[in-house]
């Protein structure tokens, strides 16, 4: 079940009745939440929130991105390390679509070229590949935090929520996780991350657990990553 991003880009909006008229992407996310290994929360979706994120989205419910969207506020994994956006929540106060507004587009209808659908507490970036990044469509890009470039994980969305479910994220993340992460981690919203000094893709920056660890808005991290690797590549 492929996800694809051009849904945005409609002449005319679908309506919410026909976005959500085949609910199958949320049984297929159910079923396989049933093989999971990993720790996962899925945080509470106000139903007016849900229709409304639904409808800017423009996907429907056949997909698992529109039926995480329509059925939940956003998913927390791995004891919140990685946050899965959906129609947002008091403790994910950020839906996919408004998150992706001011970033991948500017008003609904445009066809974005990636689109934000998930980050972790480390400053790391998952985006649906929309044209940004290559012709491989509807590909999920990391933003790695250590050597600040997107990376093709060749996996589309489903197979990311997967990975999410039963991926062995220690072996993912390597050396981005410190001795007291889960007990850190106790500490930070939905919407924050942990900014790192030295910086992760620095020499300095390689230990993790020499490196200072600061809570911010996960919107400085995103600000801060995005311009840093616009002038790197200048």
């Amino acid at each position: 079940m492929k996800t694809s991003i051009n849904s945005f880009a409609q002449n005319k909006l679908r309506t919410i009745t026909e976005l959500s008229a085949d609910s199958s992407g949320w049984t297929a996310f159910k079923k396989a939440t049933e093989i999971a290994r990993n720790k996962f929360e899925i945080l509470p979706a106000d139903r007016e929130k849900a229709k409304e994120a639904l409808y800017q989205t423009q996907v429907t419910t056949h997909s698992i991105m529109g039926a995480i969207i329509y059925n939940t506020g956003g998913i927390l994994f791995d004891n919140g390390w990685i946050r899965v956006l959906g129609s947002g929540n008091s403790r994910l106060n950020r839906s996919l679509p408004a998150w992706n507004k001011g970033k991948s587009f500017n008003d609904l209808g445009e066809q974005p070229k990636f689109l934000l659908v998930a980050d972790d507490v480390v400053g790391g970036f998952f985006a649906i590949n929309g044209g940004a990044f290559g012709k491989d469509m509807g590909q999920i890009y990391y933003l790695a935090p250590d050597d600040l470039k997107w990376e093709d994980l060749k996996i589309g969305y489903t197979d990311f929520i997967n990975l999410c479910l039963v991926g062995n994220m220690d072996e993912f993340y390597g050396g981005l996780r410190w001795a007291a992460w889960k007990t850190d981690l106790v500490m930070v919203h939905g919407d924050e991350g942990f900014s790192i000094y030295p910086y992760l893709w620095t020499k300095e920056g390689k230990d993790i657990n020499s490196d200072s660890r600061k809570i911010v808005p996960v919107q400085e991290l995103y600000d801060f990553e995005t311009n840093t690797l616009e002038q790197l590549h200048k």
